[in-house]
Protein backbone atom coordinates (compact mmCIF):
# COMPACT_ATOMS: atom_id res chain seq x y z
CA UNK A 1 0.00 0.00 0.00
CA UNK A 2 1.17 3.26 -1.03
CA UNK A 3 2.00 6.18 1.48
CA UNK A 4 -0.43 8.77 0.76
CA UNK A 5 1.71 11.52 1.45
CA UNK A 6 4.53 11.22 -0.31
CA UNK A 7 2.07 10.56 -3.74
CA UNK A 8 0.50 13.90 -2.93
CA UNK A 9 4.20 15.07 -2.86
CA UNK A 10 5.22 13.64 -6.06
CA UNK A 11 2.00 14.69 -7.75
CA UNK A 12 1.69 18.57 -6.41
CA UNK A 13 4.41 19.88 -5.59
CA UNK A 14 4.37 22.64 -2.76
CA UNK A 15 3.96 26.08 -3.99
CA UNK A 16 6.87 28.51 -2.27
CA UNK A 17 5.33 30.56 0.14
CA UNK A 18 5.16 34.46 -0.44
CA UNK A 19 6.75 35.19 2.27
CA UNK A 20 9.80 33.50 2.38
CA UNK A 21 12.84 35.48 1.55
CA UNK A 22 13.58 36.10 -2.34
CA UNK A 23 9.79 34.66 -3.09
CA UNK A 24 7.48 36.98 -5.21
CA UNK A 25 4.83 38.26 -3.86
CA UNK A 26 2.15 37.19 -6.41
CA UNK A 27 3.79 33.38 -5.79
CA UNK A 28 0.67 30.58 -5.35
CA UNK A 29 -1.85 33.11 -7.30
CA UNK A 30 -3.25 31.93 -10.55
CA UNK A 31 -1.31 32.90 -13.61
CA UNK A 32 -4.32 35.45 -14.94
CA UNK A 33 -3.89 37.42 -11.07
CA UNK A 34 -0.24 37.60 -11.71
CA UNK A 35 -0.74 39.24 -14.66
CA UNK A 36 -3.18 41.59 -14.06
CA UNK A 37 -2.11 45.08 -12.87
CA UNK A 38 -3.21 46.99 -10.29
CA UNK A 39 -5.83 49.53 -10.79
CA UNK A 40 -6.45 52.91 -9.34
CA UNK A 41 -9.35 54.34 -8.21
CA UNK A 42 -10.82 55.01 -11.66
CA UNK A 43 -9.73 51.93 -13.12
CA UNK A 44 -12.09 50.27 -10.00
CA UNK A 45 -14.70 52.74 -11.62
CA UNK A 46 -14.63 52.09 -14.93
CA UNK A 47 -14.67 48.17 -13.91
CA UNK A 48 -17.91 48.72 -11.68
CA UNK A 49 -19.55 51.17 -14.15
CA UNK A 50 -18.98 48.62 -17.12
CA UNK A 51 -21.34 46.26 -15.54
CA UNK A 52 -24.15 48.57 -14.63
CA UNK A 53 -27.12 48.80 -17.36
CA UNK A 54 -27.91 51.76 -16.08
CA UNK A 55 -24.60 53.65 -17.12
CA UNK A 56 -24.75 51.94 -21.36
CA UNK A 57 -28.52 53.08 -21.28
CA UNK A 58 -27.62 56.45 -19.82
CA UNK A 59 -24.77 56.74 -22.03
CA UNK A 60 -26.32 55.70 -24.85
CA UNK A 61 -29.06 58.57 -24.64
CA UNK A 62 -26.19 61.20 -23.76
CA UNK A 63 -24.37 59.96 -27.31
CA UNK A 64 -28.02 60.76 -29.11
CA UNK A 65 -28.14 63.79 -27.58
CA UNK A 66 -24.32 64.61 -28.16
CA UNK A 67 -24.88 63.77 -31.71
CA UNK A 68 -27.71 66.12 -32.33
CA UNK A 69 -26.42 68.86 -30.67
CA UNK A 70 -23.51 68.72 -33.25
CA UNK A 71 -24.54 67.44 -35.98
CA UNK A 72 -28.27 67.82 -36.27
CA UNK A 73 -28.25 67.79 -40.39
CA UNK A 74 -27.97 64.14 -39.80
CA UNK A 75 -31.57 63.50 -37.84
CA UNK A 76 -33.43 65.80 -40.13
CA UNK A 77 -33.19 67.96 -43.50
CA UNK A 78 -36.25 70.49 -42.34
CA UNK A 79 -35.97 73.70 -41.21
CA UNK A 80 -36.38 74.50 -37.92
CA UNK A 81 -36.71 78.34 -37.87
CA UNK A 82 -38.76 78.69 -41.07
CA UNK A 83 -42.13 77.49 -42.07
CA UNK A 84 -45.45 77.82 -44.57
CA UNK A 85 -48.06 79.03 -42.79
CA UNK A 86 -50.34 76.24 -45.07
CA UNK A 87 -48.99 73.88 -43.16
CA UNK A 88 -50.33 75.59 -39.43
CA UNK A 89 -51.52 73.25 -36.86
CA UNK A 90 -51.15 70.21 -39.25
CA UNK A 91 -50.91 67.18 -37.25
CA UNK A 92 -47.89 64.42 -36.94
CA UNK A 93 -47.66 62.39 -40.28
CA UNK A 94 -45.00 60.73 -42.64
CA UNK A 95 -43.68 63.81 -44.22
CA UNK A 96 -43.72 65.86 -40.32
CA UNK A 97 -43.02 63.02 -37.69
CA UNK A 98 -43.64 65.36 -35.12
CA UNK A 99 -46.34 67.69 -36.87
CA UNK A 100 -46.41 71.32 -37.56
CA UNK A 101 -46.61 74.23 -35.24
CA UNK A 102 -48.79 77.66 -35.29
CA UNK A 103 -46.38 78.97 -37.71
CA UNK A 104 -45.92 76.28 -39.92
CA UNK A 105 -42.36 75.44 -39.22
CA UNK A 106 -41.82 71.40 -38.84
CA UNK A 107 -41.84 70.32 -34.72
CA UNK A 108 -39.57 67.42 -35.48
CA UNK A 109 -36.90 69.72 -37.12
CA UNK A 110 -37.29 72.44 -34.34
CA UNK A 111 -36.95 69.39 -31.15
CA UNK A 112 -33.66 68.11 -32.99
CA UNK A 113 -31.76 71.57 -33.25
CA UNK A 114 -33.46 72.75 -30.13
CA UNK A 115 -30.85 70.54 -28.46
CA UNK A 116 -28.17 72.10 -29.30
CA UNK A 117 -28.88 75.23 -27.53
CA UNK A 118 -30.13 73.36 -24.63
CA UNK A 119 -27.10 71.17 -24.19
CA UNK A 120 -24.80 73.61 -25.35
CA UNK A 121 -25.63 76.09 -22.30
CA UNK A 122 -25.53 73.57 -19.87
CA UNK A 123 -22.39 72.11 -20.84
CA UNK A 124 -20.57 75.54 -20.79
CA UNK A 125 -22.60 76.81 -17.24
CA UNK A 126 -21.44 73.36 -15.43
CA UNK A 127 -17.59 73.92 -17.14
CA UNK A 128 -17.66 77.58 -16.06
CA UNK A 129 -19.02 76.38 -12.59
CA UNK A 130 -16.34 73.79 -11.97
CA UNK A 131 -13.66 75.64 -12.71
CA UNK A 132 -14.78 78.78 -10.79
CA UNK A 133 -16.25 77.05 -7.95
CA UNK A 134 -13.44 74.72 -8.00
CA UNK A 135 -10.83 77.40 -7.79
CA UNK A 136 -12.91 79.27 -4.90
CA UNK A 137 -12.33 76.11 -3.17
CA UNK A 138 -9.12 75.47 -3.29
CA UNK A 139 -7.69 78.78 -2.41
CA UNK A 140 -10.33 78.69 1.04
CA UNK A 141 -9.33 75.11 1.95
CA UNK A 142 -5.76 75.13 1.47
CA UNK A 143 -4.79 78.80 2.49
CA UNK A 144 -7.51 79.15 5.39
CA UNK A 145 -7.49 81.55 8.07
CA UNK A 146 -8.82 85.06 6.59
CA UNK A 147 -8.89 83.54 3.11
CA UNK A 148 -11.59 80.96 3.96
CA UNK A 149 -13.80 83.21 6.04
CA UNK A 150 -13.88 86.07 3.16
CA UNK A 151 -14.51 83.77 0.50
CA UNK A 152 -16.89 81.18 2.61
CA UNK A 153 -18.96 84.77 3.16
CA UNK A 154 -19.22 85.20 -0.10
CA UNK A 155 -20.54 82.41 -1.14
CA UNK A 156 -22.82 82.25 2.06
CA UNK A 157 -24.57 86.07 0.27
CA UNK A 158 -24.91 83.69 -3.49
CA UNK A 159 -26.50 81.24 -1.37
CA UNK A 160 -29.26 83.09 0.21
CA UNK A 161 -30.62 84.01 -3.74
CA UNK A 162 -33.19 82.39 -4.46
CA UNK A 163 -31.81 80.52 -7.84
CA UNK A 164 -35.10 81.46 -10.26
CA UNK A 165 -35.27 85.14 -8.76
CA UNK A 166 -31.61 85.70 -9.11
CA UNK A 167 -31.54 84.54 -12.81
CA UNK A 168 -34.59 86.60 -13.73
CA UNK A 169 -33.48 89.40 -12.47
CA UNK A 170 -30.07 88.87 -14.15
CA UNK A 171 -31.74 88.24 -17.19
CA UNK A 172 -34.58 90.85 -17.20
CA UNK A 173 -31.49 93.80 -16.13
CA UNK A 174 -29.35 92.21 -19.41
CA UNK A 175 -31.53 90.64 -21.85
CA UNK A 176 -35.13 92.45 -21.35
CA UNK A 177 -37.49 93.10 -23.73
CA UNK A 178 -36.08 96.30 -25.46
CA UNK A 179 -32.51 94.69 -26.04
CA UNK A 180 -31.54 93.18 -29.24
CA UNK A 181 -28.58 90.20 -28.60
CA UNK A 182 -27.19 88.07 -31.15
CA UNK A 183 -28.02 83.86 -30.93
CA UNK A 184 -24.91 83.82 -29.29
CA UNK A 185 -25.16 86.78 -26.69
CA UNK A 186 -28.65 85.57 -25.49
CA UNK A 187 -26.33 82.27 -25.08
CA UNK A 188 -23.73 83.43 -23.11
CA UNK A 189 -25.96 85.53 -20.80
CA UNK A 190 -27.64 82.70 -19.99
CA UNK A 191 -25.05 80.32 -19.08
CA UNK A 192 -23.18 83.38 -17.20
CA UNK A 193 -26.32 83.89 -15.05
CA UNK A 194 -25.97 80.19 -14.25
CA UNK A 195 -22.48 80.06 -13.58
CA UNK A 196 -22.97 83.46 -10.89
CA UNK A 197 -25.96 81.42 -8.89
CA UNK A 198 -24.47 77.96 -9.06
CA UNK A 199 -20.16 78.40 -7.94
CA UNK A 200 -21.15 78.23 -4.19
CA UNK A 201 -22.14 74.63 -4.27
CA UNK A 202 -18.93 73.55 -6.31
CA UNK A 203 -16.65 75.69 -3.76
CA UNK A 204 -17.90 74.16 -0.89
CA UNK A 205 -17.55 70.34 -2.04
CA UNK A 206 -13.67 70.98 -3.32
CA UNK A 207 -13.48 73.05 -0.04
CA UNK A 208 -14.29 70.31 2.12
CA UNK A 209 -11.95 68.10 0.05
CA UNK A 210 -9.15 70.03 0.38
CA UNK A 211 -9.61 70.32 4.24
CA UNK A 212 -9.91 66.65 4.84
CA UNK A 213 -7.01 66.14 2.44
CA UNK A 214 -4.25 68.92 3.00
CA UNK A 215 -3.19 67.21 6.05
CA UNK A 216 -2.72 63.85 4.81
CA UNK A 217 0.99 62.02 5.41
CA UNK A 218 1.66 62.20 1.30
CA UNK A 219 0.77 66.13 1.67
CA UNK A 220 3.12 66.71 4.66
CA UNK A 221 5.54 64.93 3.10
CA UNK A 222 5.57 66.47 0.16
CA UNK A 223 5.37 70.24 1.80
CA UNK A 224 8.70 68.71 4.00
CA UNK A 225 10.78 67.58 0.97
CA UNK A 226 10.35 71.21 -0.64
CA UNK A 227 7.29 70.93 -3.15
CA UNK A 228 5.97 75.11 -3.90
CA UNK A 229 2.37 75.50 -3.46
CA UNK A 230 1.66 75.22 -7.03
CA UNK A 231 3.09 71.49 -7.28
CA UNK A 232 0.90 70.69 -4.40
CA UNK A 233 -2.03 71.68 -5.30
CA UNK A 234 -1.71 70.32 -9.22
CA UNK A 235 0.02 67.23 -7.95
CA UNK A 236 -1.50 66.02 -4.64
CA UNK A 237 -4.50 68.17 -3.95
CA UNK A 238 -6.35 68.17 -7.35
CA UNK A 239 -6.05 64.57 -8.96
CA UNK A 240 -7.52 63.10 -5.36
CA UNK A 241 -10.57 65.62 -4.76
CA UNK A 242 -11.64 65.72 -8.22
CA UNK A 243 -14.24 62.82 -7.82
CA UNK A 244 -16.68 64.73 -5.77
CA UNK A 245 -16.65 67.20 -8.81
CA UNK A 246 -17.01 64.95 -11.42
CA UNK A 247 -20.36 63.02 -9.67
CA UNK A 248 -21.90 66.54 -9.06
CA UNK A 249 -20.62 68.14 -12.56
CA UNK A 250 -22.40 65.23 -14.48
CA UNK A 251 -25.61 65.52 -12.76
CA UNK A 252 -25.34 69.59 -12.82
CA UNK A 253 -25.39 69.18 -16.64
CA UNK A 254 -29.12 67.48 -16.35
CA UNK A 255 -30.23 70.01 -13.56
CA UNK A 256 -29.09 73.22 -16.07
CA UNK A 257 -30.70 71.70 -19.15
CA UNK A 258 -34.23 72.08 -17.02
CA UNK A 259 -32.93 75.40 -15.18
CA UNK A 260 -32.58 76.68 -18.87
CA UNK A 261 -35.73 75.13 -20.03
CA UNK A 262 -37.82 76.70 -16.91
CA UNK A 263 -36.22 80.28 -17.59
CA UNK A 264 -36.72 80.27 -21.20
CA UNK A 265 -40.26 79.12 -20.58
CA UNK A 266 -40.92 82.18 -18.15
CA UNK A 267 -39.26 84.46 -20.91
CA UNK A 268 -36.33 85.66 -19.64
CA UNK A 269 -33.96 82.75 -20.92
CA UNK A 270 -33.45 81.95 -24.45
CA UNK A 271 -35.46 83.68 -26.74
CA UNK A 272 -36.28 83.47 -30.41
CA UNK A 273 -34.12 83.28 -32.49
CA UNK A 274 -32.86 80.69 -30.76
CA UNK A 275 -34.40 77.38 -30.80
CA UNK A 276 -34.45 75.19 -27.50
CA UNK A 277 -37.25 73.29 -25.92
CA UNK A 278 -38.16 75.92 -23.15
CA UNK A 279 -38.60 78.65 -25.98
CA UNK A 280 -41.20 75.26 -27.36
CA UNK A 281 -42.39 74.75 -24.71
CA UNK A 282 -43.83 78.40 -24.05
CA UNK A 283 -45.04 78.73 -27.19
CA UNK A 284 -47.06 75.27 -26.78
CA UNK A 285 -48.63 76.30 -23.65
CA UNK A 286 -51.37 78.47 -25.47
CA UNK A 287 -51.93 75.85 -27.95
CA UNK A 288 -52.34 72.65 -25.65
CA UNK A 289 -55.80 71.65 -26.12
CA UNK A 290 -55.91 71.91 -29.76
CA UNK A 291 -52.29 70.67 -30.20
CA UNK A 292 -51.29 68.85 -27.72
CA UNK A 293 -48.40 67.28 -29.27
CA UNK A 294 -46.78 70.84 -29.60
CA UNK A 295 -45.89 70.21 -25.88
CA UNK A 296 -45.28 66.59 -25.76
CA UNK A 297 -42.49 66.31 -28.17
CA UNK A 298 -40.16 69.06 -26.86
CA UNK A 299 -41.23 67.73 -23.24
CA UNK A 300 -40.52 64.32 -23.53
CA UNK A 301 -36.99 65.14 -25.00
CA UNK A 302 -36.22 67.70 -22.34
CA UNK A 303 -37.47 64.68 -19.74
CA UNK A 304 -35.22 61.90 -21.23
CA UNK A 305 -32.16 64.49 -21.64
CA UNK A 306 -32.39 64.95 -17.72
CA UNK A 307 -32.99 61.99 -16.67
CA UNK A 308 -29.63 60.54 -18.79
CA UNK A 309 -27.64 62.88 -17.19
CA UNK A 310 -28.89 62.57 -13.67
CA UNK A 311 -28.64 58.63 -14.09
CA UNK A 312 -25.26 58.85 -15.43
CA UNK A 313 -24.51 60.85 -12.13
CA UNK A 314 -26.00 58.42 -9.96
CA UNK A 315 -24.03 55.83 -11.68
CA UNK A 316 -20.40 57.18 -11.33
CA UNK A 317 -21.37 58.07 -7.78
CA UNK A 318 -21.96 54.73 -7.13
CA UNK A 319 -18.52 53.73 -8.64
CA UNK A 320 -16.28 55.99 -7.68
CA UNK A 321 -17.85 55.46 -3.49
CA UNK A 322 -16.36 52.32 -2.22
CA UNK A 323 -19.36 52.50 0.38
CA UNK A 324 -21.63 51.98 -2.15
CA UNK A 325 -20.14 49.36 -3.89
Amino acid sequence: MSDPSAASIVSTPPAQAPDEIGAPTNAGLPENARKEKPRGLLGDAWRDLRRKPLFWISAGFIVLFMLMTAFPSLFTSGDPENGNLQNSLVGPSSEAWFGYDFQGRDVFARVIYGARASIVVSLISVLGVLVFGGAMGIVAGYRGGWVDALLSRIADVFFGLPFVLGAIVILTTFNGSGTSNSKAEIMALVSISLIVLGWPVVMRLMRSSVLATKEADYIVAARALGAGTGRIILKHLLPNCLAPLLVYGTILVGSYIGAEATLSFLGVGLKSPVVSWGIMINEAQNLLRVAPYLLFFPAAFLVAAVLSFVMLGEAVREALDPKLR
